[in-house]
């Protein structure tokens, strides 16, 4: 069985820029299905494509199941299907044994930055870097399955 363990943060974007990044990678995905408790996914990643379960969220977990998919077939669906996507690019940093993925979104979400890292499970231990803030693990709305629906710019502070 597949499953994803993982904690989510915002990123103060002055600390971020401040860091020394390695290159990101561009990123493209609309759903399929979008439901509370499944979301059927279709990425891109660079030049790599992907289809994607996951079930609800319990706790930081969740199952999914991932499976890689020729990029022309990732791209005509995304087309196709008309599917509302999001669009952002992706840093993964190495500490502390682990690797943290930082999300700088664009279009519809321009101006949020998400860091998450996955775990072996939930009470595994992790390094977090200085560019935190705070973790939005439990924060529904942080989730990409939501952002596409209610996108970060139309939120009201």
């Amino acid at each position: 069985m597949g499953v994803e363990t993982e904690r989510k943060f915002l990123v103060d974007p002055q600390q971020w820029e401040k860091f020394e990044k390695p290159e990101g990678k561009p990123y493209r995905q609309g759903y399929l299905v979008n439901e509370k408790d499944k979301t059927v996914r279709i990425r891109t990643a660079g030049n790599q494509a992907f289809i994607t379960i996951k079930g609800a969220t319990k706790g930081f977990t969740r199952k999914e199941f991932e499976y890689e998919i020729p990029q022309e077939d990732a791209l005509e669906l995304l087309e196709s299907f008309g599917l509302k996507g999001i669009e952002k690019t992706r840093y993964r940093v190495p500490l502390g044994g682990k690797v943290w993925e930082i999300d700088v979104f664009s279009g519809e979400n321009e101006g949020l930055l998400v860091a998450e890292i996955e775990l072996e499970n939930e009470n595994d231990t992790f390094e977090k870097p200085g560019f935190l803030l705070q973790e939005i693990s439990d924060d529904a709305r942080y989730y990409n399955s939501n952002l596409v629906l209610h996108p970060y710019k139309s939120w009201k502070n």
